[in-house]
């Protein structure tokens, strides 16, 4: 279990949100923390520690006022950090090498492919064949109904009739490189992991996954590593220092190193 850092942006700033607080009406979301920090500052400590496979997300809509700014964040970044980061939110085919020639390593995909409520093959498969397989993750980030987890779009406002499970997985493997999976119900609140969801993408090690959603102390990583098999790599927001929570950056660093300690 790596640890796979990351810089959510909303408004044109840096933030941290209740995940599933976020709406496009108003562009407004409850937010954690905001930065008084730009995204390259953030960009150029994960190079100096030299931590790689993290996520920016664009969290304004390209219909929204801000999301010009959101961009040019998101751009700084990846200045700052060529090869270092991915980059989602509102991906397609229009930008999506805009930021691959910025930069990017991969973009994170999930609404032009899941639309209308079912995977669009063909939207996944001109994606994948424009940006090449290993250019692109596809984040299916998922919320509760009923007993299973089920797929969420537009900045996880939208269901989809996808269930997130091992099947889907396997499913759409062929198409990507990794997948990112937001765990929507405890994201950005710091209260546990879900625990089904971690032991679900622990047994498909087929493509690499990173979990976020819910982390807010040490015996929480020690659960995600258990449950997710050591395979399952994490993101950490809200409960990290670097955005005012209690979780130390310099020691979360060495997760998945010979440095790591869980206490």
């Amino acid at each position: 279990m790596k640890f796979r850092p990351c810089i959510d942006i909303h408004n044109g700033k840096v933030k941290q949100i209740v995940g599933g607080s976020l709406k496009d009406t108003g562009d407004t979301a409850q937010e954690n923390f905001v930065s008084s920090q730009d995204a390259a500052w953030y960009a150029r400590q994960y190079k100096t520690d030299g931590l790689k496979g993290g996520h920016i997300i664009l969290l304004n809509p390209e219909s929204s006022e801000y999301y010009k700014a959101d961009v040019c964040q998101a751009m700084k970044a990846l200045k700052a950090y060529p090869g270092g980061l991915q980059i989602g939110g509102g991906i397609h085919p229009g930008n999506a090498l805009q930021f691959l020639e910025a930069g990017a390593s991969h973009v994170i995909v999930t609404s032009y492919v899941f639309k209308d409520g079912k995977i669009h093959f063909d939207n996944l498969k001109t994606l994948c064949h424009l940006v090449g397989r290993e250019h692109l993750v596809l984040d299916v980030s998922c919320r509760k109904k009923g007993d299973d987890y089920y797929i969420v779009t537009d900045r996880w406002q939208k269901f989809t009739s996808v269930k997130m499970n091992a099947e889907t997985l396997e499913l759409l493997s062929p198409y990507c490189d990794e997948f990112l999976i937001h765990a929507v119900d405890v994201e950005g609140k710091a209260s546990g992991i879900e625990m089904p969801l971690a032991a679900l993408m622990g047994s498909f090690q087929t493509r690499p996954v990173t979990y976020a959603g819910g982390v807010g102390c040490y015996e929480d990583l020690r659960l995600l590593k258990d449950l997710g098999q050591n395979w399952v790599d994490v993101t950490i927001g809200s409960a990290l220092d670097l955005f005012g929570g209690p979780l130390p950056y310099e020691k979360i660093r060495y997760l998945g190193t010979e440095k790591e300690v869980l206490s």
